[in-house]
C-alpha cells in the first residue's frame, strides 16, 4: 500500500471530475457513481496489494460490477471513456506494486487522454437519439428525408431499428451534429413599432 499513490489517485479523479468531466459533459448524477467506483477500485486493489484478497478474485468482481453498471443505463462513448478512466486511476492508486513517480505519470497519461480525445477542437459534438415514427418506413430515401425534418442537425448515421407493419411505426436510432439557431436580432425601431401595432386602437370620440 503506497499511501502517495492513493493520495495522487484522490487528486486525479477530483482534477477529472471538476475540470473535465462537468464542464464538457455536465451530467451530474454521473459524478457519484464515477467517484464511488473510482474509491471502490481504490479500495479493492489496495487489499490486493496487501495479499488478503487473490488477484483472481478482486479482477472478476470487477468485471462483474463494471458490466452490471455499463448495462444498467446506456452511455455514451465519452462517459464509458471517463468511467474506465476512473477505474484505472483507482487501480493505480491502489496497486502498491510501482514507484510513485510511475504511478502519478501514468495517471497524468490517462488525463491527458481525455482532456486531448474529449478536446471540441478535436471533435465535434454529437448527439444521439432514438426516434419512434408514426409510420412504417421501409425505403431509406425515405426514411432519410423523414429524419431529416425531425432532427434538427446533419445526419451522421441512420440506424432502423424496427419497422412495424401492424403498428405503422418505425423504431430509428439517430446520431448527427446539433445544429445551434441563431435567433434573429429585431432593431430597436421595428420593436417599437411592432409595441404600437399590437396595441389596440382607441376609438376617439
Amino acid at each position: 500500500m503506497n499511501l502517495l499513490l492513493m493520495g495522487a489517485d484522490l487528486i486525479a479523479i477530483t482534477v477529472l471530475m471538476t475540470t473535465l468531466y462537468l464542464p464538457r459533459q455536465g451530467r451530474r448524477e454521473l459524478v457519484s457513481s464515477f467517484l464511488v467506483t473510482n474509491v471502490g477500485v481504490l479500495a479493492v486493489a489496495a487489499a490486493m496489494s496487501t495479499g488478503t484478497v487473490s488477484a483472481g478474485l478482486g479482477l472478476g468482481l470487477f468485471g462483474v460490477l463494471s458490466i452490471i453498471r455499463l448495462r444498467s443505463e446506456e452511455l455514451s462513448h465519452r462517459e464509458i471513456a471517463y468511467y474506465f478512466a476512473s477505474l484505472s486511476l483507482g487501480l493505480l492508486g491502489g496497486l502498491g506494486t510501482i514507484a510513485v513517480q510511475w504511478g502519478a505519470g501514468l495517471m497524468a497519461l490517462i488525463l491527458l487522454a481525455i482532456a486531448i480525445g474529449d478536446a471540441s477542437r478535436l471533435t465535434k459534438r454529437t448527439a444521439s437519439s432514438e426516434l419512434l415514427i408514426d409510420q412504417a418506413i421501409s425505403d431509406p430515401v425515405a426514411l432519410t428525408e423523414r429524419v431529416t425534418h425531425l432532427v434538427n442537425g446533419e445526419i451522421l448515421e441512420i440506424n432502423p431499428q424496427r419497422i412495424d407493419l401492424v403498428d405503422d411505426s418505425t423504431l430509428v436510432f439517430v446520431r448527427y451534429i446539433p445544429t445551434q439557431r441563431v435567433v434573429p436580432r429585431i432593431p430597436e425601431e421595428s420593436a417599437v413599432m411592432c409595441r404600437r401595432a399590437a396595441q389596440p386602437e382607441i376609438a376617439r370620440r
